[in-house]
């Protein structure tokens, strides 16, 4: 057992490191002799749990974009009315960016360059399927405008990416005036309006 353990471990350490790496290198200037130097292991260990800096970059992607999602339709149900599953999807996804802010910066580099493959890329979409399914609902029923879900994306949840960096680099506080004030430009940007 103490060595199934080790080897999530390291695993797991291996992740981490890609994350800041990437996160402060970019994709390019991050090695995989840096990626095992920072997880203290040796630079053939990585290649036991993934075939090339490529896979381990996929892999991490997808495993982020898991925890993301998992996080952020917690304590969602499909019964919720369209606003109030939207805000509450809205807010958790917020709460996530903001505090875990190396995790998704590492996804916000990843959904806004060419370094994911597009089968990953494609499973990372997969986790917002709950988000993509209140937004059919919500177009069926004339509540969310009837535009392309990555419109709907950009203009919804994107801009919390932008609010995130802004408030790492300590150009901007977000206090929780200012949270309400963005999800309703957020959700402004996707209603119809009657």
């Amino acid at each position: 057992m103490a060595t199934l353990q080790k080897s999530i471990d390291k695993r797991n350490a291996l992740v981490k490191a890609t994350i800041e790496l990437v996160n402060n290198n970019g994709f390019h200037a991050t090695p995989m002799s840096k990626i095992a130097k920072m997880a203290n292991v040796s630079p053939a260990t990585i290649y036991l749990y993934f075939e090339n800096k490529q896979d381990l970059v996929n892999k991490t992607y997808i495993e982020v974009k898991a925890a993301y999602t998992k996080y952020a339709f917690e304590s969602y149900n499909v019964t919720m009315p369209v606003e109030a599953g939207f805000e509450l999807i809205w807010n958790r996804i917020a709460d996530f960016k903001l505090n875990e802010c190396e995790n998704a910066m590492f996804l916000a580099q990843c959904d806004n360059t060419p370094i994911i493959d597009e089968a990953s890329r494609q499973e990372g979409i997969k986790h917002l399927q709950p988000l993509l399914d209140l937004w059919a609902r919500g177009k069926k029923e004339g509540i969310v405008k009837p535009m392309s879900d990555y419109i709907l994306y950009a203009y919804a949840i994107n801009p919390l990416s932008f609010l995130m960096m802004s408030q790492k680099r300590g150009a901007f506080t977000l206090d929780k005036t200012h949270l309400k004030e963005a999800y309703q430009l957020a959700w402004n940007s996707i209603k119809v309006f009657k």
